[in-house]
């Protein structure tokens, strides 16, 4: 991690009091901005490092053929044959679509309601644009709805719904058949899901979710503004962990919370201005959402 970011991290407070100024702090702020990752999903039981119930039901058949052990390595794994690959991406992408609406994206809503927030995610699977508008969310690592071409030989993505239901239905044992992968409409090459990969497309639907996000950020960075980080973890700290510590260095009126089982942590140069969680996000944004109601209907 970068400038000194490592040293002299807070010790967590009570849980309770935890709860009460996380409360405190969304009800005071004129604008939050999340930071959302894969902790986020796994808290609503869609772990995409770990197999379980969900992986083997969807992804079961390429478990035992190919001994893949979670969603999100099965994406890297070396099939042999493209007619292998793609039926595993098909299969990987009607799981998204598949996925109903996360309990702690539908807590979060809740705890945001009558609230101005934005969403800056590295997530892939949808989940927050199944419950917030697309206008206030940033996926800037892409999103499992779109492909895009292999070669990036032009600068457009593509919605991928009705190609991928009917792939899946074609899906023969851990085959598609070679006709039903999708091929670019400009130069005949593989489509490829536009989600983070060597050959992700930076294109300008890419830079307009991060204009999207600076636009906000640029309207609220004078007025009291929250950094709520979600299941945010250390492989790539570069894209919300780092950025939201700086900016709440940085901005006079900027306060940050973390809230990860694991990797919840305010560095020393913010100590006066953040707040680790270092619980359950299910749990916590629950018991947010509960004290909130209570404190609503005793007043």
């Amino acid at each position: 991690m970068r400038h000194g970011w490592r040293n002299d991290y807070v010790l967590k407070q009570n849980y309770q009091d935890q709860i009460e100024k996380l409360l405190q702090k969304m009800e005071e702020t004129d604008a939050v901005i999340i930071g959302g990752a894969a902790g986020m999903s796994a808290a609503s039981g869609y772990n995409w490092y770990e197999m379980d119930e969900t992986f083997l039901k969807y992804f079961g058949k390429f478990a035992e053929k190919y001994g893949i052990k979670s969603t999100f390595f099965g994406f890297y794994h070396p099939f042999e044959t493209r007619e292998e690959r793609w039926a595993y991406i098909t299969a990987l992408i009607k799981f998204v679509y598949d996925m109903e609406a996360g309990q702690t994206y539908l807590d979060l809503k809740q705890l945001l309601k009558d609230k101005d927030y934005f969403v800056l995610t590295t997530n892939q699977d949808a989940q927050f644009s199944k419950i917030f508008p697309e206008e206030k969310v940033s996926p800037i690592q892409g999103d499992w709805r779109y492909f895009q071409c292999s070669d990036r030989c032009h600068d457009q993505i593509y919605h991928n719904q009705v190609l991928v239901e009917n792939m899946y239905k074609n899906i023969e044992g851990t085959k598609i058949p070679a006709e039903l992968i999708p091929v670019c409409p400009m130069c005949g090459k593989d489509m490829e899901p536009w989600v983070r990969s060597r050959v992700f497309l930076e294109g300008s639907d890419f830079r307009n979710e991060l204009v999207k996000f600076q636009m906000f950020l640029m309207k609220n960075k004078y007025k009291k503004v929250l950094f709520l980080e979600l299941g945010v973890g250390t492989m790539t700290p570069m894209f919300i962990k780092e950025p939201f510590w700086e900016l709440t260095e940085t901005l006079p009126h900027a306060y940050y919370i973390s809230i990860n089982p694991k990797d919840a942590v305010v560095p020393g140069k913010i100590e006066k201005k953040g707040l680790a969680i270092n619980e359950d996000i299910a749990r916590v944004l629950r018991d947010a959402l509960t004290l909130k109601e209570n404190e609503e209907m005793s007043s």
